[in-house]
C-alpha cells in the first residue's frame, strides 16, 4: 500500500479543487484528506492501492489548468486513516 503526501502549487484555493478531490476520491480505493494550506498551496494525504491512478486521474480532470507544480513525497503509512475527507 502507498502513502503520499502531495503539494499542489498554482491558482488552487477558492476553484473547488478540494470537492473535487473527495469527489474523484469515490472513485478509487484510497483515503487520506485534503486541505488549502496558510500560504495558497493545497496539501493532500492519499493512501492505498489505486494511488497512482488517483494522483493520475487529479491530473487530467478539470484541475490541470490550475495546478503549476506538484510536488510529491512518499511517507509512512499513516495507520487508522480511513476514508476521504475535506479538512477545512
Amino acid at each position: 500500500m502507498k502513502s503520499v503526501q502531495v503539494h499542489y502549487d498554482g491558482r488552487v484555493q477558492g476553484v473547488g479543487f478540494r470537492w473535487t478531490v473527495k469527489n474523484l476520491a469515490c472513485g478509487f480505493e484510497v483515503a487520506g484528506n485534503v486541505k488549502n494550506m496558510p500560504d495558497g498551496r493545497v496539501e493532500l494525504l492519499a493512501q492505498g492501492e489505486e494511488t497512482d491512478d488517483f494522483l493520475e486521474a487529479i491530473r487530467v480532470s478539470e484541475l490541470a489548468g490550475h495546478i503549476e507544480q506538484e510536488r510529491i513525497s512518499e511517507i509512512p503509512r499513516v495507520s487508522g486513516l480511513r476514508g476521504f475527507t475535506i479538512i477545512p
